[in-house]
């Protein structure tokens, strides 16, 4: 039995074809894009470091702590110029990201402590926490606090105004959600370079869930500062309870309160601290699931661009 296929389109090869280059010319103009933005992001941090701060002290020898304040100024205002001056001239568009917007500044650090608070509190309910001593408030928390701002603002700039809105643009806000959360898991990595594969495996999952936490607060707002307030405080939480942060144990020193874990890593989070604390992920994991929910209804959620040259 022979079968008659209709006579394909003689103008097929060439749709195909122009599609597939116009998609290689996207994939090479996304990752030029975010090439430029970091280097005027990271760039800055270099200048302000090895450039601007080594000669002012050099002039005019002010002391330690004046060079500190003045080196973490001056990297907080010139990442924020660097990416104003990235999204001005290459992205050819206003920063409206940037735009001080108090209402969600508030409601950002309010929820970002709200949300570790609450697991860390039952956590000393259960006693998987026990308080040790109260130390007291330390000046030196007013340092810290600056530094998880600086900290908390570099992190938001490169994956969610920079890798995030690039992503977003080329490929849609769903794959955009997915990459950067796990890059932004992965650069944690070092944190826990002497935990087990269990703790490796944890991490990644709290992290990953943390990336998608600090995007779905962004594709909300559109706000770099509402998503640096709740990453902060979310941040300067969890220092404040005496516990080690992101598996760091420098600042516990300085806690109003030190802690002592009573219970199993899987409740504690062990090393790496509370994110990776089973309630907590869960903690999470809810507040992602309804963040990301309002933001789809509300049509936060954008196509790839590719579909908007896709052939009939």
């Amino acid at each position: 039995m022979s079968h008659e296929y209709p006579n394909p389109d003689p103008a097929l090869p060439a749709i195909v074809e122009g599609n597939g280059r116009r998609h290689v010319r996207l994939v090479f103009r996304m990752l030029g894009s975010l090439l430029l933005g970091w280097m005027a992001i990271w760039g800055s941090v270099v200048i302000v470091g090895k450039g601007l701060v080594p000669l002012v002290d050099t002039l005019f020898h002010p002391g330690p702590d004046v060079l500190s304040v003045f080196r973490r100024s001056c990297i907080f205002l010139a990442v924020t110029a660097g990416y104003w001056a990235y999204v001005h001239w290459h992205e050819k568009r206003k920063a409206t990201e940037l735009r001080l917007r108090p209402a969600p500044l508030l409601l950002g650090g309010a929820s970002g402590v709200a949300l570790i608070a609450l697991p860390i509190a039952v956590l000393f309910a259960l006693g998987a926490y026990q308080v040790v001593q109260f130390r007291g408030v330390s000046s030196s928390l007013m340092g810290v606090a600056g530094l998880l701002v600086i900290a908390a603002t570099l992190e938001e700039l490169t994956f969610r105004c920079l890798l995030f809105q690039v992503l977003e643009r080329h490929w849609g806000t769903s794959i955009a959600l997915a990459a950067q959360a796990v890059l932004f898991a992965l650069q944690h990595l070092e944190n826990v370079a002497q935990g087990s594969a269990v703790d490796v495996a944890t991490m990644l999952v709290s992290v990953t869930l943390g990336g998608l936490l600090w995007a779905a607060v962004f594709i909300l707002t559109r706000n770099l500062w509402a998503t640096v307030a709740n990453h902060a405080a979310w941040n300067f939480t969890i220092l404040l309870s005496g516990v080690p942060l992101s598996g760091i144990e420098d600042w516990r020193a300085l806690a109003p309160l030190e802690s002592r874990y009573a219970g199993p890593d899987w409740l504690t989070g062990g090393m790496f601290g509370p994110e990776t604390s089973l309630l907590v992920i869960a903690t999470m994991s809810v507040a992602v699931v309804l963040l990301l929910r309002i933001a789809s209804r509300r049509g936060a959620f954008l196509a790839p661009i590719e579909k908007k040259w896709q052939e009939p």
